[in-house]
């Protein structure tokens, strides 16, 4: 295919079926290569057999179907992590990751390269923003996992928004890639099978709570009060504490479906009981659950990860405030797991990864 050709990861279904009418074929073909690309996962139009040869020339001078090129792959856990470095037409990078958990296959993907919100615990977000994502970017990284699986017999079960950057700020592509990929003519994964992870972009979760598909969120929390948090996660000034519950409560009346709330615990900053008992004071009543993360060190970062200790005394004080909580569990630490980590290595130059 065209390597300057538009990409069809790109469009809409009606996108995709206005461009080939706009070439001179009936529209029942835009299904067909619809079917091909989401369901039989293919790339090539050679390989799309029930397609006029005049339309897949066409094909492949004037149309892409995702072009990422996976510049290196790492594994861990005997095979249940995966992160891939992916490198896009312009030479930019980034993450996505395979994680399996008994029957779940769980694909984590980015939205943005880089991330202007610079929390504190982020290694993408110590780099900036270098672009948003397109919504042939986002949905290439699952294709690709897609592939590997369909050889082992398996498939995509869920897809989460919580690799590098916010989703929320890229929510226009975010969104037509959940919409693609849903779409029950091809990869039909269903609604309830996405989440969608933030820092605390209000209009992006007040959206969200409208959209008619219904998708998980989670929401990075870290602080139960506004001036601990607005060290944590700076965004916060702009959405303090109070607006975002407000639109937490608000996505829970629209959709019915619980939040998770992602808690990373660092030590002696927002470890103590006390923290544990703000954060109970601040979810009372909201249908939530939350993730408690020992967190995940990464180079240039002045935290350390709380003790184990503390962590179960934390959801301890939780889980007595009746607030659903769990400990997830560190994974892929020998991967680089932390959100540009293995990206970071690559563009300072280290492509070993120790």
């Amino acid at each position: 295919m065209s390597s300057d050709g538009a990409d069809l990861l790109d469009m809409p279904f009606e996108g995709l079926s206005r461009l080939v009418v706009d070439w001179g074929q009936p529209r029942f073909r835009a299904a067909q290569i619809w079917h091909w690309i989401y369901s039989g996962l293919v790339t090539d139009p050679d390989e799309m057999t029930n397609l006029p040869k005049d339309l897949r020339n066409r094909l492949r001078e004037e149309a892409i179907v995702g072009q990422l090129t996976p510049l290196r792959t790492v594994i861990a856990e005997e095979g249940k992590t995966e992160k891939v470095l992916l490198q896009a037409t312009d030479e930019e990078t980034f993450e996505a990751v395979l994680m399996r958990y008994g029957d779940r296959t769980t694909v984590c993907v980015s939205s943005q390269i880089g991330c202007a919100l610079g929390c504190a615990f982020c290694a993408t977000g110590q780099r900036g923003l270098v672009r948003n994502l397109t919504t042939g970017e986002i949905i290439a990284q699952v294709l690709h996992f897609a592939r590997k699986l369909r050889a082992e017999n398996l498939h995509v079960t869920n897809v989460v928004f919580m690799g590098m950057g916010e989703p929320m700020l890229n929510l226009d592509a975010v969104w037509q890639a959940v919409v693609n990929l849903n779409d029950h003519q091809g990869f039909a994964l269903g609604s309830r099978r996405f989440t969608i992870s933030t820092a605390g972009v209000v209009p992006g979760i007040e959206r969200l709570a409208r959209e008619p598909l219904s998708v998980g969120l989670a929401i990075s929390l870290h602080a139960p009060d506004d001036e601990l948090r607005n060290r944590l996660v700076p965004l916060n000034r702009r959405y303090p504490l109070e607006r975002l519950l407000a639109a937490a409560q608000l996505y829970v009346e629209h959709t019915g479906r619980r939040i998770s709330f992602e808690y990373a615990l660092a030590l002696n900053v927002n470890d103590s009981e006390g923290h544990a008992e703000g954060t109970v004071r601040l979810l009372h009543g909201l249908l939530c659950h939350v993730n408690l993360i020992p967190l995940n060190p990464i180079p240039g970062c002045e935290y350390e990860p709380s003790s184990w200790d503390r962590v179960l005394r934390f959801q301890k004080i939780l889980v007595k405030g009746c607030i659903q909580t769990t400990v997830r569990v560190p994974r892929g630490g020998d991967i680089q797991a932390g959100c540009g980590q293995l990206r970071g290595q690559y563009v300072d130059g280290d492509s070993s990864g120790g």
